[in-house]
């Protein structure tokens, strides 16, 4: 995912562009292909994950956001490429923070992130429509425009720099333009620690009228990252 801090001029060296891949998602999400049927799907902010490229390619209805999708295609695939390296180069030294059982090692992840880096860069060239650009926390869609809003690895995973008002004012946002669901992958810091304001925000869901249910998923790398926000409208 895209490290977004809250300007459309965002240097391109400031970007972290990785991404996971469709397999990821539905295991992050706990979804089938069979739930993806018929619906209309954002995933924000999508960085370099192949969702919406592997989505569309099997019949769905998949539409990606990120503030990386400022720059053009072929800067992402290029900085995506040493982003890789560099991420796999830091794991060698905090692999203890990590579950090896979805990657059997470094080499299998980093197979894993140039996939969902080409998948997704290879489609931007062709279906570039799919890819919007966006500054968190507004979002150029109209209100229920999407049945079901994926968000993955960006919300509460950057709580040292986005305060509880940014996250307030996104989940807002992202109410507005979703229909039937959001859900939020996962529900812990970079730290691999519970987001502290958790809670208040159920609470305060809660009382917007919405069901919200914690789900615990089929996936775990980064150690406590295991469980997602399903909230309903």
């Amino acid at each position: 995912m895209s490290e977004v801090e809250q300007s459309t001029k965002l240097d391109l060296e400031r970007i972290v562009f990785i991404g996971r891949t469709f397999e990821e998602y539905l295991n992050m999400f706990s979804l089938s292909e069979k739930e993806l049927h018929g619906k209309k799907i954002l995933d924000c902010p999508a960085g370099a994950c192949s969702f919406t490229a592997i989505g569309n390619k099997s019949g769905f209805d998949v539409t990606a956001c990120d503030i990386a999708y400022y720059h053009s295609g072929e800067d992402l695939k290029n900085k995506g490429l040493q982003d890789i390296e560099h991420t796999a180069e830091h794991l060698q030294k905090v692999q203890s923070n990590y579950k090896w059982a979805y990657f059997k090692d470094i080499e299998g992840l980093k197979h894993n992130r140039l996939r969902a880096l080409y998948d997704c860069t290879n489609d931007m060239k062709e279906f570039n429509e799919r890819y919007i650009p966006v500054t968190l926390p507004s979002l150029p869609f109209e209100n229920e425009e999407f049945d079901m809003l994926l968000s993955a690895h960006f919300l509460f995973m950057y709580s040292d720099r986005l305060d509880y008002q940014f996250h307030l004012d996104t989940l807002n946002e992202l109410l507005r333009i979703t229909k039937e669901e959001i859900r939020i992958f996962p529900l812990v810091d970079l730290e691999g620690k519970r987001y502290k304001h958790l809670e208040q925000l159920i609470s305060y869901l809660n009382n917007s009228g919405c069901t919200v249910e914690e789900v615990n998923v089929p996936y775990e790398f980064q150690i406590n990252a295991n469980s997602m926000l399903i909230i309903k409208k």
